[in-house]
């Protein structure tokens, strides 16, 4: 994936893109899976950009639970928001799912005016806000999707949402099932059993992180609650 391709650098030139990260200060850094890229408490001056595999956002309280926020693939942003407020503590902890590479960038120079006049700072700062707008619409949609009481609805919720995006009634998620738990906030065994039952009944196929929905059982579903 190009850099050009990315929602951060949209309208940007390969040429002016490499200008503005030698100006941002930027800096490559590799993850093994299962690495910690930043953790919780921490406090940080720079946002990453997920070149290749993928990250995942994550708290836990004091109990050891965990609760996933989401996920980071290629080309997407994390940390935008801390990295803006200085002094703020990372609430959340961004972990390697697979080996990733990261690109890091300071926004102090994002966001202030650049010494050597840059023209491409107001284009990355436009396109920074709106990054921030499209987590906070995903923050809202993980609301949405956990505002179920039943276990059923939770899953149902997020694979019409999945759907929706994928444009077809077969998609891929980018969580496993404890992951998936974690995201919707509960059981993994109980969990586990709803995904069998909805099977069963014929409402969704799945293997692994492909499932298949079938929407006229989810429409027959709903009209029954």
């Amino acid at each position: 994936m190009k850099l050009s391709d990315m929602q951060l650098f949209r309208g940007l030139e390969e040429d002016d893109i490499s200008l503005l990260l030698s100006c941002l200060n930027s800096v490559k850094r590799n993850y093994k899976k299962g690495e910690v890229i930043l953790s919780e408490g921490s406090i940080i001056e720079n946002i990453g950009i997920v070149l290749s595999g993928m990250a995942m956002i994550s708290c836990n309280d004091i109990w050891g639970n965990t609760s996933i926020l989401g996920s980071v693939a290629p080309g997407s942003v994390f940390a935008e928001v801390y990295a803006c407020i200085p002094g703020q503590p990372m609430l959340v902890t961004v972990s390697a799912v697979e080996d990733t590479s990261v690109l890091f960038m300071n926004v102090g120079r994002v966001l202030t005016t650049c010494t050597n006049a840059c023209p491409f700072h107001t284009n990355l700062a436009r396109n920074l806000l709106t990054v921030c707008a499209h987590k906070s619409l995903q923050l809202s949609q993980r609301i949405l999707h956990t505002s179920s009481k039943s276990i059923r609805g939770r899953l149902m919720s997020y694979f019409s949402e999945c759907a929706k995006h994928a444009g077809s009634n077969s998609f891929l998620i980018p969580y496993n099932r404890q992951q998936l738990a974690d995201y919707l906030n509960v059981d993994r065994s109980t969990m586990c059993n709803e995904l069998s039952k909805m099977q069963k009944d014929g409402m969704i196929e799945y293997k692994k992180k492909s499932y298949f929905a079938q929407r006229l059982r989810f429409k027959e579903w709903y009209e029954f609650e």
